[in-house]
């Protein structure tokens, strides 16, 4: 199961989670991902894109 936005192409980045004693390991961040509703190429159809071209409007709600 990808965890890819099908806009923008984001998918899981990798990092370390410190904690206070300023221990690291390593953490996966996944993208906020919802499937909604869009038109694409002039059909409606169900996506998973992330929040962030949700708000900027990259993507056009079937309505």
């Amino acid at each position: 199961m990808s965890r890819i936005c099908e806009v923008c192409g984001k998918g899981r980045q990798v990092g370390n989670k410190v904690s206070h004693a300023n221990n690291k390991t390593k953490k996966v961040f996944q993208p906020n991902l919802q499937n909604v509703r869009a038109v694409v190429n002039g059909a409606v159809r169900s996506v998973k894109v992330c929040t962030r071209c949700i708000r900027s409007g990259a993507v056009q709600k079937a309505s």
